[in-house]
């Protein structure tokens, strides 16, 4: 029996068992990971060296496997990580943050280059991939770790997206306030290897399927000026 064939075994036994939801245990997922990753190999990434060339922009918006896919289908974003920020406790794990207990929020960290695509761009991007006046949850998945928020790195990033929301709220686009936070940035954490690319590598995967890709077309149809040759979100 190959080893392909034993990992899918295993998969099944695990998806038997427990079902199939965003939040089963951290080792269903992981299984499910290391058969993805040999049927839809990795494509090569930038090392940190290569990524210290670009800004970065830190942003929390439900589930980091959707807001991930959204912004690396963005021209000028070289890479999107997904990862955990906006709470107290050190290098938490995907079930620490599942808790709700860490103060941490599901969040991506996403590297761009200013001279392709804007700060102010960015945001826009941000707030068409969400309901940003849901509170404390985005669609299906509720808790404070699918709040959502900007971390700003700055004064003038601060100022903008308080500017942003402002015009928001003017505009009666919604009808209820924005309920994004605007928090100082201060610590991300990479999430764990098998939540990286989990869309590209999950493409079949019921949440994906059902939640992922419905949102990823859908943002990508508010801003088709920022969207990345051959990016389609299918």
């Amino acid at each position: 029996m190959n080893a392909v064939l034993v990992n899918l075994v295993a998969v099944i036994a695990v998806l038997f068992c427990t079902g199939c939801t965003k939040h089963n245990e951290a080792s269903q997922q992981a299984a499910i990971g290391t058969l993805a990753a040999e049927k839809h190999p990795a494509a090569e990434k930038p090392s940190a060296t290569d990524l210290s060339r670009y800004s970065k922009a830190t942003f929390a918006a439900g589930c980091f496997w959707c807001e991930e896919a959204v912004f690396e289908s963005i021209k000028g974003v070289e890479e999107a990580i997904s990862g955990y920020a906006g709470g107290r406790t050190s290098n938490p794990s995907y079930h620490d943050v599942g808790s709700g207990k860490t103060g941490h929020a599901e969040s991506v960290e996403v590297y761009y280059n200013p001279a392709v695509v804007s700060y102010s761009d960015l945001l826009r991007v941000f707030f068409a991939s969400q309901d940003p006046t849901q509170v404390n949850g985005q669609g299906p998945d509720i808790g404070t770790q699918y709040r959502s928020i900007v971390f700003y790195r700055n004064a003038e990033e601060k100022r903008t997206v308080e500017q942003y929301i402002a015009g928001l709220n003017r505009s009666g686009k919604y009808s209820k306030p924005i309920a994004t936070q605007v928090v100082a940035y201060t610590k991300f954490w990479k999430a764990e290897d098998y939540h990286q690319d989990y869309v590209r590598n999950h493409p079949d995967d019921s949440y994906v399927q059902h939640e992922s890709l419905p949102r990823l077309q859908r943002t990508l149809r508010q801003v088709p000026d920022l969207v990345k040759p051959g990016a389609t979100g299918r």
